[in-house]
Protein backbone atom coordinates (compact mmCIF):
# COMPACT_ATOMS: atom_id res chain seq x y z
CA UNK A 1 0.00 0.00 0.00
CA UNK A 2 1.21 3.14 -0.60
CA UNK A 3 0.82 5.50 2.49
CA UNK A 4 2.04 8.62 0.70
CA UNK A 5 -1.33 8.94 -1.14
CA UNK A 6 -3.15 8.79 2.27
CA UNK A 7 -5.31 11.76 3.03
CA UNK A 8 -4.39 11.21 6.67
CA UNK A 9 -2.84 13.69 8.29
CA UNK A 10 1.04 14.48 9.38
CA UNK A 11 0.24 16.05 12.57
CA UNK A 12 -2.02 14.69 15.29
CA UNK A 13 -5.74 16.39 14.60
CA UNK A 14 -8.42 16.75 17.56
CA UNK A 15 -11.47 14.77 16.65
CA UNK A 16 -14.72 14.32 18.13
CA UNK A 17 -15.62 11.81 19.95
CA UNK A 18 -19.07 10.65 19.23
CA UNK A 19 -18.00 10.66 15.99
CA UNK A 20 -15.54 7.63 15.91
CA UNK A 21 -18.01 6.08 17.84
CA UNK A 22 -20.96 6.05 15.28
CA UNK A 23 -20.35 3.17 13.31
CA UNK A 24 -19.84 0.55 16.67
CA UNK A 25 -21.67 2.64 19.50
CA UNK A 26 -18.56 2.00 21.58
CA UNK A 27 -15.52 4.39 22.14
CA UNK A 28 -13.74 1.58 23.27
CA UNK A 29 -14.52 -0.82 20.89
CA UNK A 30 -13.49 1.87 18.22
CA UNK A 31 -10.53 2.61 19.84
CA UNK A 32 -9.35 -0.82 19.46
CA UNK A 33 -10.52 -1.36 15.91
CA UNK A 34 -8.30 1.22 15.16
CA UNK A 35 -5.39 0.10 17.44
CA UNK A 36 -5.52 -3.15 15.80
CA UNK A 37 -5.37 -1.79 12.42
CA UNK A 38 -2.32 0.87 13.63
CA UNK A 39 -0.47 -2.41 14.29
CA UNK A 40 -1.29 -4.02 10.80
CA UNK A 41 -0.08 -0.86 9.29
CA UNK A 42 3.13 -0.64 11.61
CA UNK A 43 4.14 -4.24 11.09
CA UNK A 44 3.73 -3.82 7.33
CA UNK A 45 5.59 -0.16 7.21
CA UNK A 46 8.68 -1.94 9.69
CA UNK A 47 8.63 -4.93 6.71
CA UNK A 48 8.88 -2.57 3.81
CA UNK A 49 11.56 -0.42 5.39
CA UNK A 50 13.50 -3.89 6.48
CA UNK A 51 13.40 -5.11 3.18
CA UNK A 52 14.52 -1.74 1.19
CA UNK A 53 17.28 -1.25 3.54
CA UNK A 54 18.68 -4.60 3.75
CA UNK A 55 20.01 -3.95 0.06
CA UNK A 56 22.45 -1.98 1.85
CA UNK A 57 23.62 -4.26 4.24
CA UNK A 58 27.29 -5.03 4.46
CA UNK A 59 28.15 -8.09 6.43
CA UNK A 60 32.32 -6.77 7.07
CA UNK A 61 32.78 -7.11 11.25
CA UNK A 62 34.46 -4.20 11.13
CA UNK A 63 32.54 -0.75 13.04
CA UNK A 64 35.63 1.31 11.57
CA UNK A 65 34.20 1.57 8.24
CA UNK A 66 30.56 3.36 8.21
CA UNK A 67 29.06 3.63 4.99
CA UNK A 68 26.90 6.51 4.53
CA UNK A 69 24.59 5.41 1.72
CA UNK A 70 22.88 8.36 0.04
CA UNK A 71 19.84 6.03 -0.90
CA UNK A 72 19.76 4.89 2.70
CA UNK A 73 19.31 8.25 3.40
CA UNK A 74 16.36 9.09 1.45
CA UNK A 75 14.74 5.96 2.10
CA UNK A 76 14.68 6.58 5.64
CA UNK A 77 14.11 10.38 5.20
CA UNK A 78 10.48 9.57 3.12
CA UNK A 79 9.43 7.12 5.96
CA UNK A 80 10.56 9.38 8.91
CA UNK A 81 8.15 11.74 7.09
CA UNK A 82 5.23 9.53 6.09
CA UNK A 83 2.01 9.74 8.75
CA UNK A 84 2.30 7.69 12.07
CA UNK A 85 0.39 4.21 11.49
CA UNK A 86 -2.19 5.69 14.70
CA UNK A 87 -3.25 8.74 12.19
CA UNK A 88 -3.50 6.17 8.75
CA UNK A 89 -5.82 3.79 10.89
CA UNK A 90 -8.14 6.63 12.08
CA UNK A 91 -8.28 8.10 8.92
CA UNK A 92 -9.31 4.75 7.27
CA UNK A 93 -11.72 4.15 10.39
CA UNK A 94 -13.20 7.66 9.87
CA UNK A 95 -13.41 6.69 5.76
CA UNK A 96 -14.91 3.42 6.28
CA UNK A 97 -12.24 1.95 4.79
CA UNK A 98 -11.81 -0.46 7.28
CA UNK A 99 -13.46 -4.37 7.54
CA UNK A 100 -14.57 -5.00 11.35
CA UNK A 101 -17.04 -7.80 12.69
CA UNK A 102 -18.14 -8.41 16.32
CA UNK A 103 -18.74 -12.45 16.62
CA UNK A 104 -20.52 -11.92 20.15
CA UNK A 105 -22.82 -9.81 18.17
CA UNK A 106 -23.46 -12.38 15.49
CA UNK A 107 -24.05 -15.10 18.26
CA UNK A 108 -26.74 -12.80 19.76
CA UNK A 109 -28.40 -12.78 16.10
CA UNK A 110 -28.60 -16.23 15.82
CA UNK A 111 -30.09 -17.17 19.08
CA UNK A 112 -32.48 -14.86 18.66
Amino acid sequence: MDYKKSKAPVNTVTRNIMDLSNDTDNIYESVAIIAKRANQISVEMKQDLSKKLAEFASYNDSLEEVFENREQIEISRYYEKLPKPTLLATQEFVDGQIYFRDPSKRQDEEEA
